[in-house]
């Protein structure tokens, strides 16, 4: 018998349907100001009525996320799969992990523009900071849960300690990796917006830090709008790929 439940996508879609038009219903209803929530038509309109500022500041925006979250994603595996692995690693380091992803990475932006000045290597830098801490601490929690029965029967193959990684400890710390890059991939695309926020370089921040100066919310929720298509498409690439990853492990 065929599944006859509607695919997982289109929960948040729904969702997300019934969000705009309760925001419609509400603006309507009350006869509310667009200078203080404008209709959902008038935000689409302005999307269309200047489409090269909008598609510029979210190619400018999505840079720094592929970029930075590269970058943060990578360097955060790295350290994951050092700390993970490495005993004494784990009990000296992951306390401080733990302890820098709790402090407001915020805090750390006029450093990185005394180092890096104004542009885009200090947006990039932001970024690729919201991402490597849950990077880091997903996986090296991940590849500490390895099963002892899984690592002592690849011992008794004689299997290199190169393949045991790759072959048993890398799958059993997939789940944890990919909950790890779905956090790094949001947090990128938040750190990016914050960042255009410090550095005024263009990007959708930046359109949204000006529309706030002028009092302009259909801007602002334009660029949102924006912004959250971003992370939405990033989220779900990244839940397609722990999909996969499943499927290659069972």
């Amino acid at each position: 018998m065929s599944d006859s439940r509607p695919p997982e996508w289109s929960y948040p879609v729904v969702a997300l349907g019934g969000a705009v038009v309760l925001w419609a219903a509400f603006v309507s209803l009350l006869d509310v100001p667009p200078y203080l929530l404008p209709h959902p038509i008038e935000v689409a309109r302005r999307l269309v009525g200047n489409p090269g500022l909008y598609l510029d500041a979210a190619v400018a925006t999505t840079v720094k996320v592929f970029v930075g979250g590269a970058a943060g994603t990578l360097v955060g595996f790295l350290i994951g799969v050092a700390v993970g692995e490495i005993p004494p690693l784990w009990r000296a380091i992951s306390p401080y992990l733990v302890v820098a992803r709790v402090l407001p990475v915020v805090s750390l932006a006029p450093l990185l523009i005394i180092y890096f000045g104004v542009g885009f290597a200090t947006g990039v830098g932001f970024v690729a900071l919201m991402a490597l801490f849950p990077m880091a601490i997903s996986t090296a929690a991940g590849f500490r849960q390895t099963p002892d029965a899984a690592l002592d029967l690849a011992r008794s193959v004689d299997a290199s300690r190169l393949r045991v990684l790759f072959a048993v400890r890398l799958p059993y710390a997939a789940p944890d990796v990919v909950a790890g890059l779905r956090q790094s991939v949001t947090l990128a695309v938040v750190g990016a917006v914050l960042a255009e926020w410090f550095v005024s370089d263009g990007g959708l921040g930046y359109l949204i830090l000006l529309a706030s100066e002028r009092i302009r919310p259909d801007i602002m929720l334009a660029s949102l709008s924006l912004v959250f298509v971003i992370g939405f498409t990033l989220y779900g690439a990244v839940g397609l790929l722990g999909a996969r990853l499943r499927e290659r492990v069972e």
